[in-house]
């Protein structure tokens, strides 16, 4: 019994060992590359969204471009017709950058839109994945800003 106890406590040290290795070698960084992924999408979000400068800004995107917002097509192309269509129904409509994080190829934005002065908007978080110096796709999460909060705390 005892013997027994000692392979299956041996059996699980290396099983927690090895879990331990796999999860403390770090992913190698390229820094300088994730932020110069932070600054194109920086500034395509700056371009597209506040100044509405839509297909200037849509160089950065690929024709190819993978969109996970259920309301947005897939492509560069309805990509920039939706949000055309958009900014002509909404020409207040701005989306100011309140962080911005970067990890390997993606970029992470936590943004506060709004659609005019009056507007509370909504708290985004946008998620975009760089390579090599384009966008290529888009994930984002979307919820209203509330006139009251049970914390007191601000969505920002």
């Amino acid at each position: 019994m005892v013997n027994l106890m000692r392979k299956s406590l041996f059996a699980a040290s290396i099983v927690l060992a090895a879990s331990t290795a796999a999860f403390a070698s770090p992913v190698q960084r390229d820094l300088a590359a994730e932020e110069a992924n932070r600054a194109l999408v920086v500034q395509f979000y700056e371009q597209f969204f506040n100044q509405h400068q839509v297909a200037q800004a849509a160089q950065v995107v690929t024709d190819d471009y993978k969109q996970h917002n259920p309301d947005v097509p897939d492509g560069k192309a309805p990509f920039v017709d939706y949000f055309t269509g958009f900014f002509k129904e909404h020409p207040n409509s701005r989306a100011r950058i309140v962080r911005s994080a970067t990890d390997n190829d993606l970029v992470y934005l936590h943004v506060h839109s709004t659609n005019g002065a009056n507007d509370r908007g909504q708290a985004v978080v946008d998620i975009f994945r760089v390579k090599q110096g384009k966008i290529v796709e888009h994930w984002d999460v979307i919820q209203d800003v509330p006139a009251e909060t049970a914390n007191g705390n601000t969505m920002f």
